[in-house]
């Protein structure tokens, strides 16, 4: 963290806690599911780098916001041979040096300004600029060889990104091959994206089965597009547009961006062309650009702003940039609708795990289609540094269009007796005392009346116990009618009891209690996925169910490793601080996951599933030993040619084998398929032997 170096004070603390808030934030937006808006983030990332200037904090030390980092466990990364870079953002927010706002207007002619002067050109020399909608999707890399496919991969950090080949093809999102191209090799850049009918299409359906609807579409096709399981995803509608083609060998292309995007629509591929300029007036771009704004809501798909870029692409070499972005190009953001109202009041929410989220009521005010009447403050660090007091006159905007948030105060107007909001030391639901960890606060109690409603929802989730029909009005009713105080008295609800509840007839009473008694033989990884203990995700629980085997022997070791014993701690950290046994688990979650399960409360909950007859064992694998698999450990990269990753990892390991997720000089084989990434080259620094899918095979015995 860059305040490490500094002496405290209030600069460097206010420093780490925004780093902390933009790790955060920059993470969630990973995961899929940001809580602010970009404009918010940029506001966030611009108020650190101002501090960190005036800290003298040097760029080593600094936090860096990469561009669009968006790698998930579990999937293969490989190297961009062109960067592919965000663009520079001409931004609503932009302040100068004064803190006076600079129009957008005027942020384009000092940019075409510069490119002029960068490429030689005189000030009243024409300069092409193509201007094109900027989709809010997610960036993709498509390389074709001799017209085909061979490979999809995100725009990651920007110098490598996760490989999604197999899930574009799944999806149909793009051209699998080029028409009318049959020979060379080229990369074709582009934005996948999920159509506003195929959003509301699959939240329709995520509501109807008592799911969690995605966020927006930008983050519906985040999280689309990196599921492992790629069944289903053709029936989605997730669509694509190309805007590019970073690099190409023995084709020949078109020298404008307009022509590129006219050869690549030849091709088949989706292009926008509806709706494009090419000027050499800054005024006709800016005016072009902010009509277009007012358009935006009539799309069939989202937009944040414009792309504007020099048309001429033989210029495009003569332009330099920066780490993160090009100089042939820039995005024109559009300002989010922001509304001032007042802050009724400041309220504290409390979420299944605990986490203490402050809310502020608002005088209802209608923004980006809809009434407001709350807004998430986040976390304390947001609120004290925002300062946001009951009575103030605040500007609520959307985050994403969808999250209301508050994202400014004005301080004239504030009420001369207000005070500063103080964060509550006792949970404001049962009282229990509060733990701060880094940004957040939580309630430590998991008894918390206020956690009940949020547990159980999680618990009959898909991702945890998958209890079709037990969606959150049912959990409301349970809870307020039917005194259900724990995940494991579900299991001791009736059909008769159940059909009492308002609007829940016989029949579906019926339905759900089968429903109820289905997910009793999920097992070990689901159960701890569903009892919504921090830091335990999906990933996590699968790997602590493989290794431990029963809940008796993982309890038995949480015991063990909360008492502070030796072996259970090298276990977790390893040997002199080195990677432990299992799988991505670090000190710090192993502390909070082991330290819950050692809980009594959780121990409670345990014992009632027990009771239940609810199956808390990982389902056991027949092992029949393979002389060349054996006690062996095999690491998968790339797409292999007929066997899925999850059935090569089950194959191995029926085999008396161990599948990791890293290399390292203990692995005996790296399994190689088609687009294989990084591991591949760790494999051969180290000297590990690669095999592909027909000698695996043969090791296996496979025929």
């Amino acid at each position: 963290m860059a305040s490490r170096s500094l002496p405290d004070s209030p600069g460097s603390r206010e420093l780490a806690a925004l780093e902390a808030e933009l790790r955060y934030h920059e993470a969630a937006y990973r995961a899929g599911t940001p809580e602010i808006g970009d404009a918010a983030f940029d506001d966030l990332y611009d108020r650190y780098v101002a501090l960190a200037d005036e800290l003298g904090v040097t760029p080593a030390e600094r936090f860096d916001a990469k561009p669009g980092v968006d790698h998930a466990d579990g999937f293969d990364t490989a190297a961009h041979r062109v960067p592919m870079l965000s663009l520079e953002k001409l931004s609503p927010s932009r302040k100068d040096d004064a803190g006076v706002s600079v129009p957008i207007a005027d942020q384009l002619d000092a940019w075409i300004a510069r490119r002029k002067k960068d490429l030689g050109l005189l000030p009243l020399e024409p300069l092409s600029i193509f201007v094109e909608p900027k989709i809010d999707g997610i960036s993709v890399s498509l390389v074709y060889e001799r017209g085909r496919l061979v490979r999809a991969v995100t725009r990651g950090d920007g110098e490598r990104g996760d490989v999604i080949t197999a899930q574009v093809r799944a999806a149909r999102a793009v051209p699998d091959e080029l028409v009318g191209v049959s020979s060379g090799k080229l990369e074709v850049r582009g934005e996948l994206y999920l159509p506003r009918e195929a959003f509301e299409r699959w939240n329709a359906a995520q509501i109807a089965r008592g799911e969690k609807p995605l966020v927006n579409p930008r983050n519906g096709c985040a999280g689309l597009v990196k599921r492992k399981d790629v069944t289903g995803l053709e029936t989605v509608g997730i669509a694509s547009f190309l805007y590019q083609v970073a690099w190409a060998e023995g084709i020949a292309l078109p020298r404008t961006q307009s022509g590129v995007l006219d050869f690549l629509a030849s091709a088949g591929g989706a292009t926008y062309r509806e709706l494009t300029l090419v000027a050499t007036e800054a005024s006709l771009v800016a005016e072009f650009c902010a009509s277009f704004e007012e358009r935006r809501a009539s799309l069939p798909f989202d937009i944040d702003g414009m792309v504007l870029k020099i048309d001429d692409l033989a210029l495009h070499d003569a332009l330099s940039g920066t780490g993160h972005h090009p100089h042939w190009g820039v995005a024109y953001k559009f300002p989010p609708e922001r509304k001032s109202t007042r802050v009724r009041d400041i309220v504290v929410q409390v979420g299944k795990s605990g986490k203490l989220t402050p809310v502020a009521e608002l005088e209802p005010v209608f923004v980006s289609g809809t009434t407001v009447g709350r807004a998430t403050l986040h976390n304390f660090t947001e609120l004290a540094r925002k300062d946001v007091r009951v009575g103030d006159l605040v500007l609520v905007e959307k985050a994403g269009e969808i999250i209301p948030q508050v994202v400014g105060v004005d301080l004239d107007a504030r009420p001369a007796d207000s005070v500063a909001f103080v964060p509550p030391d006792r949970c404001p639901a049962c009282g229990g005392p509060v733990v701060a960890e880094e940004i957040f606060v939580y309630c430590g109690n998991p008894s918390c009346s206020a956690q009940l409603r949020e547990r159980l929802v999680h618990f009959a989730s898909r991702a945890a116990m998958d209890i079709d029909g037990l969606g959150e009005s049912i959990v409301d009713a349970i809870v307020s009618e039917l005194a259900v105080r724990s995940p494991d008295a579900i299991y001791r609800l009736t059909a008769e009891s159940l059909a009492s509840l308002p609007r829940l007839g016989d029949k579906s009473a019926r339905n759900l209690i089968a429903a109820i008694e289905t997910s009793k033989k999920r097992g070990l990884a689901k159960v701890l996925v569903a009892l919504a203990i921090r830091n335990l995700g999906e990933s996590m629980s699968d790997a602590l169910a493989s290794e431990f085997g029963s809940m008796d022997e993982l309890l038995s070791f949480a015991e063990r490793y909360v008492a502070g014993d030796e072996d259970a701690r090298r276990t977790v950290v390893g040997e002199k601080q080195k990677r432990g046994r299992i799988e991505g688990l670090g000190e710090k979650s192993a502390d909070v996951i082991f330290g819950a399960l050692a809980s009594a409360e959780v121990r409670a909950v345990l014992d009632g599933l027990a009771a239940a007859g609810v199956v808390l064992t990982a389902e056991k694998r027949l092992v029949v030993a393979a002389p060349g698999v054996a006690g062996k450990t095999f690491v998968l990269t790339g797409t292999l040619p007929t066997l899925g990753r999850s059935e090569a990892t089950a194959k191995i390991k029926s085999a008396g084998g161990k599948v990791s997720g890293s290399v390292s000089k203990k692995t005996s084989y790296v399994v190689v398929g088609a687009d294989a990434g990084t591991k591949l080259a760790e494999a051969e620094a180290l000297g590990v032997p690669r095999i592909d899918e027909a000698e695996l095979l043969a090791l296996l015995g496979a025929t």
